[in-house]
């Protein structure tokens, strides 16, 4: 194998760092724009390191990108998750949590029929099942799982520079979608509810206490040490992050009032996450993306047209706000914090709490779909 040239080489830590955080930096800041909130922080991000490192100024592979990948990742999900309480979920997202369900049996449906159609090779289940957890909870959902499934590097790196592109022209098109008049007509135009919460506030700076950060840090990190307890005990491989989430969501869902009062904890998870996107990016090769990103990203486009097409058609027959069904999907496909950016960007304010309700929804359960329809399929 040759050898990198590029400007920053990859035992050169500090700098690279710099470069990670400050495209993770980038990417919430853009986030908060009016053309960034199109396409989310996680793209710009992504799209950043992988210009830099296609320009050789930072390697596609270096030991901070293991760590990164290894430990990070795995803490920010239960930061993202300690206020992920089912019971205040079920009883609060009200009908955009039904269109979120119904976008998440879309993406399964959009995957079956993708998997049927396109050939992918040996490791075919393993890309369907990591493009069906992406497409019900996002990202975050995309990493975990393709670890689970033993994706290898370049197939991982090759999704998600596909997953990426498809994402970006998805994203544009959930914009658009309410402005087209024929298809507005056709849904009902209802007032949304109110809540506390309102847009612009979902992105104020609020009040983080040290004591906070400080037992939301020991929390993430002692689920992290029982569900790789729990990997080690049982012997099923690569199961850890299972074992954690499930742990986070039960203890989120049983101590809603002391663990839903810890403040910050999402913010750092959030932060450690778009670390994390930028890795992605960097570790992306266009070269690679040219040779096996055209069949992902049509099976991608599949999946993304079977899911948009059944979730507006049954969102129609329930009638359901077309707004409401934008916002699913977009909680679908990029978390909390992507639907409510777009919830905040169109000023309604009555979908922010739902838009994050949801999001935590499938942060909670998309790692468990994906990875049970790619071992199915296997």
């Amino acid at each position: 194998m040759i050898a990198e040239t590029t400007l920053v080489s990859p035992d050169h830590v500090w700098p690279l760092l710099a470069v990670l955080l400050g495209a993770a930096a980038l990417g919430l800041w853009g986030e908060r724009t009016r053309w960034g909130s199109r396409i989310s922080g996680a793209v710009i991000t992504i799209l950043a390191t992988f210009a830099l490192s296609n320009l050789s100024v930072i390697p596609t592979a270096a030991p901070l990108y293991d760590i990164i990948s290894g430990y990070l990742l795995q803490l920010a999900i239960p930061l993202l998750l300690l206020k992920a309480d089912l019971r205040k979920i079920f009883r609060e997202a009200g009908p955009t949590l039904i269109a979120f369900l119904l976008g998440a049996l879309g993406t399964v449906i959009g995957v079956m029929i993708a998997f049927w159609l396109i050939p992918l090779g040996e490791q075919g289940p393993g890309l369907a099942g990591t493009f069906c957890a992406t497409y019900v909870g996002g990202g975050v959902n995309y990493s975990a799982t393709a670890k689970l499934l033993e994706l290898s590097p370049s197939n991982f790196a090759a999704g998600m520079a596909a997953d990426n592109l498809a994402m970006t022209a998805y994203f544009l098109l959930l914009f658009a979608l309410p402005s087209v008049a024929w298809l507005r007509r056709g849904y009902p135009d209802r007032p949304l509810t109110d809540t506390a919460q309102h847009g612009e506030g979902y992105w104020e700076s609020r009040k983080v206490a040290l004591m906070d950060l400080a037992i939301a840090l020991a929390i993430a990190a002692t689920a992290c040490f029982a569900g790789t307890w729990l990997q080690d005990r049982t012997g099923y491989a690569g199961t850890g992050i299972l074992f954690t989430t499930a742990l986070v969501v039960a203890a989120a869902t049983l101590f809603p009032r002391h663990l839903g009062k810890i403040e910050g904890a999402d913010t750092v998870g959030t932060y450690m996450m778009m670390t994390f996107f930028a890795v992605i990016g960097a570790s992306a090769s266009i070269w690679l993306v040219i040779e096996k990103g055209p069949m992902l990203l049509v099976f991608a486009a599949v999946i993304l047209g079977i899911h948009l097409v059944f979730l507006l058609i049954a969102g129609k027959l329930l009638r359901l706000d077309l707004r409401e069904l934008v916002v699913a999907s977009n909680a679908n496909m990029g978390g909390p914090t992507s639907a409510a950016a777009m919830a905040v960007s169109r000023r309604w304010d009555g979908l922010v709490v739902p838009a994050v309700l949801c999001g935590t929804l499938g942060y909670a359960i998309a790692t468990f779909m994906g990875t049970a329809i790619g071992r199915w399929l296997a």
